[in-house]
């Protein structure tokens, strides 16, 4: 009998340890479903395949260049010729930190094109916290890629 208590002792000591243990480092900070590092292609690559297939989904890894300032709802990632990706959140499901621009940011999700309305571009050009110079220049609807991620690795 006391050897049996000895060794549930030694059974709950060890199951607390091992529970505060650390857990081990991951690699960058996930958002929403989460992703991985592993398999992603470039905004350029998913582009052309974009256009061959008429759809993308998968993985893209880009810089942040600009992220909804009033409450991280949507983000933009550089294209790599002077354009960017509108990257949005499956069902509005999480949101991003306002201070990563600049950051490399790994997307799970898919690509769609979707036809931008003037009003909508302006709600996105306050939200960036443009000034209203800047707002009242925007008159025309324009069609654009955009990247609905389902998970986001910041790294």
């Amino acid at each position: 009998m006391k050897h049996l208590l000895n060794v549930m002792i030694l059974l709950f000591v060890g199951a607390i340890a091992f529970a505060q243990s650390p857990a081990p480092a991951a690699k960058g900070v996930t958002y929403g479903a989460g992703t991985t590092n592993e398999n992603t292609i470039t905004v350029t690559e998913m582009e052309q395949k974009f256009t061959a297939q008429d759809k993308f989904e998968g993985k893209v890894v880009g810089k942040v260049v600009e992220v909804c300032q009033e409450k991280g709802c949507w983000m933009k990632v550089d294209k790599g010729n002077g354009e960017t990706l509108m990257v949005k959140f499956k069902n509005y499901g999480f949101f991003m930190p306002k201070n990563i621009v600049g950051q490399t940011v790994v997307l799970d999700g898919e690509a769609v094109v979707k036809e931008v309305s003037v009003k909508q571009q302006k709600h996105y050009a306050e939200d960036a916290g443009k000034n209203k110079e800047e707002i009242e220049k925007i008159k025309e609807p324009k069609k654009e890629t955009q990247f609905i991620a389902r998970g986001v690795l910041v790294l």
